[in-house]
Formats: structure tokens, sequence, C-alpha cells
């Protein structure tokens, strides 16, 4: 059970890596890409942030995870200057991709085609719990 501090803590960080994040791909000379961050939790003890990213078009999504992922000492900096005034301690960030969306889109394209992966389950992925 998240308490009122983690889900605003992780509010916080949610809004300023999807600015941060965006921002860089757009300087990157990324245009086109999207990155959304789509959750954060916080553990109880605010000293780590799981952040889960979306990357639209998919097929870039492995290779600018990693990009974030040894980014992360440059991200959590810029961060902190953004956080200075709302947070003592800018907790470590982890970043995952969140391939839900991806996942549905399987679904929905299964489900109009050919491949009905409700009679064929091997059509999906199988997913484990997070």
């Amino acid at each position: 059970m998240e308490s009122q501090r983690q889900r605003k803590i992780a509010g916080i960080i949610q809004k300023d890596i999807a600015e941060i994040l965006q921002r860089a791909a757009t300087d990157g000379g990324m245009q086109g890409v999207l990155i959304s961050v789509t959750k954060v939790y916080v553990t109880v003890d605010l000293s780590i942030a799981k952040v889960y990213v979306s990357i639209f078009p998919n097929k870039k999504a492995k290779e600018l995870l990693e990009g974030i992922q040894s980014n992360t000492a440059l991200i959590r900096h810029e961060l902190a200057q953004r956080t200075k005034n709302q947070l003592r301690r800018v907790p470590e960030l982890t970043f995952y991709l969140d391939d839900s969306l991806e996942y549905i889109d399987n679904i929905e394209k299964s489900l109009k085609g050919e491949e009905n992966p409700i009679e064929n389950r091997d059509l999906l992925d199988k997913r484990k719990k997070s």
C-alpha cells in the first residue's frame, strides 16, 4: 500500500523525468520519438524510484532504454536541480521499459486479423507479473 507521501513524490518525479527525457530526445535530434513516463513507484524509505517508460516507435525502445540507463546519473542530477525545493534527497533511479501499450496493440492486431490469441494462446508472449 503506497502512502500519500510516496504517491506525491512519485508524481513529482514522473512529471519532471518525462520533461527531461522528452527534451533530451528532441535535443538529441530524435524528432518523432515519443518518450512517456507511464508509472513511478517509490520505495517506502523513498530511497529508490522505479521509473517505467514507454517509447514510441517501439523499434527504438530497447536502444533508447539503454541510453537512458547509461545516463541515469545525469538524469538524476537534472531531477535534483528541478526538485530541490520539493525533495530533500532524490531517490536512486532505475528505469524499466513499459511494454503494456505494445502488448495491447498486439492483442488488437491479433483480434482484427486471422490469428486469434483466444484460440491460439501461443501467439501472445507470456507476461510475467511485475
